[in-house]
This record gives C-alpha cells, structure tokens and sequence, in this order.
C-alpha cells in the first residue's frame, strides 16, 4: 500500500515558504495517527519544515537528490527505487507520502490510497498539490471538523484506487 497524506486548501495550496500556511491542532493530530508506526516518506524541505526532527513513532524516510544530506535518526534516500526498496525490506509498515509535491509527483503513478484533508478556505501560498486523477479513485469516507474560523473548517476524506 502506497498511500498519499496532505491537507490542502479550497484552492489545492498545500505550502508557503516551506510551511503549511495554517495552524490547524486537529489535524496535525490526524497528520500523527496516519502516520505513526509507519514508514513516512518526506522531501528534504519538507523534513526540515517539522519542530522536532524526526518526528517520534515512525519511520522517517528523507528523499533528497543532495548526495551529502544528513538526517540523524532518519534514513536518507536518493532515488524512488531505493525508497521502494526499503519498504519492501519493512513490508510490516504501510508507506506513507507526506510531501511536497516534487516527492508526491515522483510517487504519483504507485499511490492506492489518498488520505486529504480539505480545508474550507483560501490561504496564501506557493506550493499546490499535484494533479491526481480522482476518476481513478472512489471515497470511501469523509468526515467535517466545523471551526470557529470558518476558513478552517476542515474535511477528512479517504479514496482508495479502483481495482
């Protein structure tokens, strides 16, 4: 299982400045359960936009093309095959793809499962999501945080690839 793990707002922006563009608690806790005891698969820059590297209770897989990164306590790749590689080395933790776009683009063609948080606002950014091909997938459940702010207003949706 390849699954894919971001938030995004009404208009597909996931990041500014190497940050999500929002504070939203709640789904950072969602961010946290999809992905503990799992192996999560970032991009450099987006490894480094976390508080704490790496983060506790999971794999933390860095692809990066910079040949002398380091990331103590993570385990960095060069290439897709090699992350595949490895995954199947740890077939006992699901694959998950947390970012950014570069490494959700490189992995597009192998993702089964989308988990997507939707955000009801707008918000200023640089970074949107790829563009996936939702025919190819169906919903298969979505549930709705109501927020003070109703630009953070939030929807959790999972769509799993049609076989």
């Amino acid at each position: 299982m390849v699954a894919f793990l971001w938030a995004q707002d009404r208009d597909g922006v996931i990041g500014k400045d190497g940050h999500l563009p929002w504070h939203l608690p709640d789904d950072l806790h969602y961010f946290r359960t999809q992905t503990e005891g799992k192996m999560m698969v970032v991009g450099r820059r987006t490894y480094e936009s976390f508080p704490k590297r790496p983060l506790p209770d999971r794999t933390n897989v860095v692809l990066t093309h910079q040949a002398d990164y380091q990331a103590p306590g993570a385990i960095v790749l060069h290439q897709v095959a090699e992350v595949l590689d490895y995954a199947k080395e740890h077939a006992d933790q699901a694959l998950v793809i947390a970012g950014g776009a570069q490494i959700f683009s490189a992995f597009k063609d192998m993702v089964d499962t989308l988990l997507v948080t939707r955000l009801a606002g707008s918000f200023a950014g640089d970074t949107k999501m790829i563009p996936l091909d939702w025919d190819a997938f169906t919903k298969t459940s979505s549930r709705t945080v109501e927020d003070q702010n109703p630009a953070l207003t939030h929807t959790y949706e999972v769509w799993q690839k049609q076989r």
